[in-house]
């Protein structure tokens, strides 16, 4: 069965998912008829050039906090994916975390460093993940300057598998499917399938023609890899010129547009649900707290879909 998903809990605080509205919002989410949900735990590093990933209980959702959002997912009858997310205070995209290939001796002085925090870091979810009874774990998400350090995410994926029993994902970025040499020790292709579809224009039917272009390639790839490929993450802004730069977040002068929304949406679906190559989506994403009226939906230009044509579209298709 494919992965009819959504992303939930990006940037909560500790208590959020337990509070009176993170269960509202959790509520309102399995209205959608999603079988899977991706809990996206955000973590902190000081700088994009920091070598330590500290712990801070009072910034990020706590253990018991997961727990309870997991049980809620299985209350409903949903699968879970847990993803570690880890984004840096300095306000750099964790794309750019990095460094210099600098040695003293045969030690890769900052590299060494850093994965061994992050190593200590994504462990303890696993763990979690695996006492959980999570069905997926993400194990990094959009981290491109990373990615070419082989043997590092290769020893890390062999620790989790020590620990995790379930499947093991990583998330890169459109366009790099092909380019992450370590792909093989996972059990999906993982991607943020923000594709441009909406450059030339934003009806469902010259998107649905950029999709196909987008299908056709990753097929390609899932043939050469023999994996299917998962959209981590995906989704698109209710306002105008938004499914051209689908990741945007920070345009907030841009007119409202339910339709370009929806279109995209419903594009994306069409051209891939029946795609046996397509393994799911998780959609990015369903705020913590989630407004629940049409007034407050009416104002909203963010990747909400709450009472939005795009809404709809899911419930129709996820159900359906």
């Amino acid at each position: 069965m494919k992965i009819k998903g959504f992303t939930y809990g990006y940037a909560a605080r500790r208590g959020d998912y337990r509070s009176s509205g993170g269960i509202k919002s959790q509520d309102l989410l399995y209205e959608l008829g999603n079988n899977w949900v991706c809990l996206a735990v955000l973590n902190y590093q000081k700088t994009f050039y920091s070598t330590e990933i500290p712990f801070d209980y009072s910034r990020t959702p706590t253990d018991r906090d997961i727990a309870f959002a997991v049980e809620k997912a299985r209350s409903k009858g949903v699968k879970v994916c847990l993803k570690p997310m880890l984004n840096s205070d300095d306000h750099m995209w964790r794309a750019h975390i990095g460094f210099p290939d600098l040695t003293m001796g045969d030690k890769d002085i900052y590299w060494s460093e850093w994965f061994k925090s992050y190593t200590a870091f994504m462990v303890h979810y696993a763990e979690l993940a695996e006492e959980y009874g999570c069905e997926m774990l993400c194990i990094g998400c959009e981290m491109l300057a990373t990615e070419h350090k082989e043997e590092y995410w290769r020893e890390l994926i062999a620790k989790i598998r020590k620990i995790y029993s379930g499947k093991v994902v990583y998330n890169t970025n459109h366009g790099k499917e092909d380019t992450v040499p370590w792909f093989d020790e996972l059990d999906y292709i993982g991607t943020s399938a923000y594709y441009m579809v909406g450059k030339e224009s934003s009806d469902k039917s010259a998107m649905t023609a950029e999709w196909e272009k987008v299908r056709e390639r990753l097929n390609k790839i899932s043939d050469k890899m023999k994996k299917k490929y998962i959209f981590m993450e995906i989704g698109c802004r209710s306002a105008k010129g938004c499914a051209a730069m689908p990741w945007d977040f920070a345009h907030r002068e841009f007119p409202r547009c339910e339709d370009e929304q929806a279109n995209f949406y419903e594009s994306c679906l069409d051209v891939f649900m029946d795609e046996e190559r397509f393994a799911g989506v998780f959609w990015w994403d369903w705020s913590t707290f989630i407004y629940d009226t049409a007034e407050e939906a009416g104002k909203d230009i963010g990747f909400n879909i709450h009472l939005k044509k795009a809404e709809q579209v899911i419930k129709r298709k996820y159900r359906g």
